[in-house]
């Protein structure tokens, strides 16, 4: 079991779209590692319940104001997150496609995802490169496009903080909402 780091950014993609969550909501971070993105949004007034299974790096969260630690293995058993319960969920650097259905019921009405993670062609630049681990072209979208309102969606090469194939996406429950833009 490794630790993860609890220092570095968070990612600029959860930093622009947190703009769109209602101050003080209710944040499920997925699969949160060492927990950078739980502790930047707790620091701002979220209420953040951040799950991941590796118990050293929730261990270390523990006691962080604003921050619930869940440990849960995330692929297996039975599904802990309760429907409609959080105003966002973030998810970042991973990807389980079997729970993705799961995740969005998560989400109460007009609540925000803001998920970003690898797609194809990830292989070139090293690890993740199972397919598995990979979005394949526009499945974000796709898999919003029932109940959902896109407000940003990307897809490309990127170069910062290091070259990697990303997709990333924040979307809102429910269909025809409007949301200020950062």
């Amino acid at each position: 079991m490794s630790v993860h780091p609890l220092s570095g950014a968070p990612s600029p993609w959860v930093v622009r779209w947190s703009a769109c969550l209602p101050a003080g909501g209710r944040v499920l971070d997925f699969a949160c590692g060492g927990g950078r993105h739980a502790l930047w949004l707790a620091a701002r007034g979220f209420r953040v319940e951040a799950a991941d299974r590796d118990r050293a790096a929730l261990r270390a969260l523990a006691g962080a104001a604003g921050v619930v630690p869940v440990e849960a293995d995330l692929e297996i058993g039975p599904w802990q997150f309760e429907d409609g319960r959080y105003d966002a969920v973030v998810v970042t650097n991973y990807l389980f496609r079997p729970r993705l259905p799961q995740l969005l019921t998560c989400l109460r009405p007009g609540g925000v995802l803001v998920y970003e993670t690898f797609m194809r062609g990830n292989e070139r630049f090293g690890k993740p490169s199972n397919p598995d681990f990979l979005l394949h072209e526009g499945e974000l979208l796709a898999l919003v496009r029932d109940g959902f309102s896109v407000v940003a969606f990307e897809q490309g090469e990127i170069a910062k903080p290091k070259p990697a194939m990303v997709q990333r996406i924040c979307a809102v429950r429910g269909a025809g909402l409007q949301v200020r833009l950062p």
